[in-house]
């Protein structure tokens, strides 16, 4: 295989796995340490494409308008949390329904504010050539920005005061508030970060994506597919998980159409959780 080609297919690889790990990084803080299944995640994302579009509409300059987005689409998250999930907690059903709710609200507020159908946003870098091949730059920022969020996680959770209340939070709830940690705030915090995160993959994934108000059911189902086979490590998991589903879907795509590899993005994730029902960072089965 000629090194262009080569080079062609492992950039593709790099998108898909930099895509999968910045739309389930958020999901992976709200399901994964509070257990809440948030089936507005998609919108929220949807919420920091708007956002950034409504930015650059006013002209500011596009990287303000996605940093904007991120910090408003968190600050909305805390608003949820402290109006709405604060009440659910362990309430498994009630919270996917408030969500599912919440979901619906957000596409029409959206689709009665901006229309069913609107302008994008163009990227702003340009091409590179390598070989035969015409590549986008800005895919390499994807890239960049995908690790970041993955580092900048890990470090607030694993290097701040924080992290260490919540994860003694998810360990024991009721000895970390017995030590004095306030877990009622730890949650709202929680909840904000990981809608930050998803504000800010929708904000980078605007460039690159039709901008419409049902953008977020393009994503949601993949963000929880990846989140569920990464397993319980909030960080590790969903990382490893967009690595191996990134391969496959990439691969199958290249060798056979798109519909082919979600087709086989879905299988992979069947036949991983039949044999590691944990998932890539739990226990293995093989009952």
């Amino acid at each position: 295989m000629a090194f262009d080609r080569l080079f062609n297919l492992g950039f593709d690889l790099a998108t898909t796995i930099s895509i999968l790990a910045l739309v389930s990084i958020g999901l992976a803080i709200t399901f994964g340490m509070r257990g809440i299944i948030n089936l507005a995640h998609g919108e929220f994302i949807m919420l920091g494409a708007f956002t950034t579009l409504s930015g650059v509409r006013n002209g500011l300059n596009i990287w303000i308008a996605m940093l904007a987005a991120a910090v408003a689409v968190g600050v909305f998250g805390i608003i949820v949390e402290r109006l709405l999930i604060r009440w659910l907690y362990a309430r498994l059903a009630d919270t996917m329904l408030a969500t599912w709710g919440l979901s619906l609200i957000m596409v029409q507020v959206i689709e009665n504010l901006y229309g069913s159908v609107t302008e994008g946003i163009a990227v702003p870098v340009g091409n590179f050539n390598v070989g035969s091949y015409s590549m986008s730059t800005y895919n390499v920022v994807l890239m960049g920005a995908a690790a970041v969020c993955v580092l900048v996680t890990y470090a607030v959770m694993h290097h701040t005061r924080y992290g260490l209340h919540a994860r003694a939070s998810v360990q024991s709830h009721t000895m970390a508030e017995s030590l004095g940690v306030n877990t009622s705030r730890v949650n709202m915090w929680t909840f904000g970060f990981g809608a930050t995160l998803a504000g800010a993959a929708g904000a980078l994934l605007a460039p690159l994506v039709g901008v419409i108000p049902t953008m977020g059911q393009t994503f949601v189902a993949r963000s929880f597919m990846t989140v569920i086979v990464g397993g319980p490590a909030f960080v590790a998991g969903p990382v490893s998980a967009s690595g191996l589903l990134g391969f496959i879907e990439n691969l199958s795509t290249n060798w056979f159409t798109p519909v082919i590899g979600q087709a086989m993005l879905l299988i992979a994730a069947i036949v991983i959780l039949r044999f590691m029902p944990q998932g890539l960072t739990g226990r293995r089965s093989l009952r």
